[in-house]
């Protein structure tokens, strides 16, 4: 079979903030897990953090084999290529065998199959060669469930394609069908999280199985949601792998929306996150399987910035690449009517207010702005916070590196279905704002016009981290930006994150 998929843009603001979120998600539970792999449980209390080290050296924020093999099947998915195909398939299979060259860590059956295929990276060589392992050995890991969220992404709209795809990949280094049930299984799942926003897909995609799996499968769901990840023995097999990470999300409970004390649903992600890593043995696979799922349930938006900022990983990638992986996978390979994320530099050009400048006043070291003083950095600033979409080449703006230009996932509008974590969003960019006026830098805040985000998060620094009154905060940037004005939904957040703020304008 050869081919491309048809162009299927059928995506929501919220719905692409939740594609988006799919590689994400997977890349930070495995680089948070990777620190601690092949480690006893973290029952007790331990810290868990994005810090790197174990047996492989990873750097803080580095991902593992589980991202970078998902990484090769986005790379063709995110053109358009029906992985079903014999052309996408062969392009995934080359691109696997070229990464094990040279990868630091490969997992033992995958390893075992692509070092057979070495001298013929073909498709079917793989498939034969995984078929051969499994009768030989009759063991299943967990490689190509750890990798299999791109496929979801690829079919959004195509269940039956979906589950096609996830078992063809699933075969190319797994010869048991059971692997290829488990991702299917886990694709179902996260399109599901993707369009409708919740974690109901897996139960209903066992629900469709033929009844003998279907009861196979219950009884497992039923297992996982009984006990703590940890508790599952064997994470390195394909099924113990599943109910840990099923574990770790449906065990965690999702935090009240609480503003003022600073609890919001979308930590949900952080914290099962942190959950699966506690559940020790294969830490980052376990981890990077539930960021999967909860980067679709959550979007990318609810990813916290300190792990965008250092994430990073083979072949010479960070956070905002994932996200374009994901984007153009999802749409098949095909950029929104803007032409995001594909263009080297947005165009705002037809956006009046692009060169409004002016100090926060509250704060010195922090320049508020719009687009335009992105692309010719005020004297002395070396650190960005951007609140609107920028293209290729304007990341990190001239002079910076990657960790010093962080990019929040924030859209200007008074709807609040199209920023869904907009209270998170707000708090995390405020935030990170204090995080390098900490370090020392002088930053700049900036969206496209500095009417409507730029105050917004500006104000709410002041709040949180300067000491004034929310409402006073607002006409004090309100005065330095005089024609700023944040739309009617921020302005609601900054009353539920500030209590004490007059109501909505």
């Amino acid at each position: 079979m050869t081919g491309t998929r048809p162009s299927d843009p059928r995506l929501s603001s919220a719905q692409a903030d939740r594609a988006a979120g799919v590689l994400l998600g997977l890349a930070c539970g495995d680089a948070l897990g990777a620190g601690y792999e092949f480690r006893p449980a973290r029952i007790n209390g331990e810290p868990v953090a994005m810090v790197g080290g174990a047996g492989f050296g990873w750097a803080p924020g580095e991902w593992t084999d589980d991202t970078s093999m998902a990484v090769s099947i986005s790379e063709p998915a995110s053109t358009g290529a029906d992985l079903r195909s014999m052309d996408a398939l062969d392009a995934i299979t080359e691109r696997f065998v070229g990464w094990a060259k040279d990868a630091p860590d490969v997992g033992i059956q995958t390893g075992a199959v692509l070092r057979s295929i070495a001298g013929e990276p073909t498709s079917d060589a793989a498939m034969a060669s995984a078929r051969e392992h499994f009768a030989r050995t009759g063991r299943t890991g967990n490689g190509s469930l750890k990798r299999t969220a791109p496929v979801a992404l690829a079919y959004l709209h195509d269940p039956d394609a979906r589950r096609q795809a996830a078992r063809a990949v699933s075969l190319l280094t797994h010869g048991d069908d059971e692997a290829g049930e488990a991702c299917a299984l886990w694709c179902d799942a996260i399109a599901h999280a993707v369009l409708h926003a919740n974690l109901d897909g897996l139960r209903l995609a066992v629900a469709a199985l033929p009844a003998d799996r279907a009861r196979v499968w219950s009884d497992r769901l039923n297992h996982a949601e009984s006990v703590a990840p940890h508790e599952i023995p064997h994470n390195g097999w394909v099924v113990a792998a599943l109910q840990a990470a099923w574990s770790a999300i449906s065990r965690t409970p999702v935090p009240s929306l609480d503003p003022p004390s600073g609890s919001f649903p979308a930590q949900h992600l952080a914290l099962a996150l942190d959950a699966a890593v506690r559940a020790g043995d294969d830490t980052d696979t376990v981890a990077a399987i539930a960021g999967g799922l909860l980067g679709a349930r959550w979007g990318a938006s609810a990813v916290p910035q300190q792990w965008q900022r250092i994430l990073h990983g083979w072949p010479g990638l960070r956070a905002r690449d994932l996200i374009r992986l994901g984007l153009l996978t999802a749409r098949a390979g095909k950029p929104d009517p803007s032409g995001w994320p594909l263009e080297a530099i947005h165009d705002y050009s037809g956006y009046p207010g692009a060169d409004a400048l002016a100090a926060h006043p509250h704060d010195s070291g922090v320049l508020l702005s719009g687009i335009g003083h992105l692309r010719h950095l005020p004297a002395g600033v070396d650190a960005v916070v951007s609140l609107c979409r920028l293209g290729a080449d304007e990341v990190p703006a001239s002079g910076l590196t990657a960790g010093d230009h962080l990019e929040v996932w924030l859209i200007d509008s008074g709807d609040t279905a199209v920023n869904p974590n907009l209270d998170y969003v707000l708090n995390q960019a405020a935030d990170a704002v204090a995080v390098f006026r900490a370090e020392g830098r002088t930053v700049l805040l900036h969206c496209v016009q500095a009417q409507s985000r730029t105050p917004a998060v500006a104000a709410l620094y002041s709040a949180r981290h300067r000491g004034v009154g929310i409402s006073q905060a607002l006409d004090d940037v309100q005065s330095a930006l005089p024609d700023a004005h944040p739309n009617a939904a921020f302005r609601a957040a900054l009353a539920k994150l500030q209590p004490g703020m007059p109501g909505v304008a």
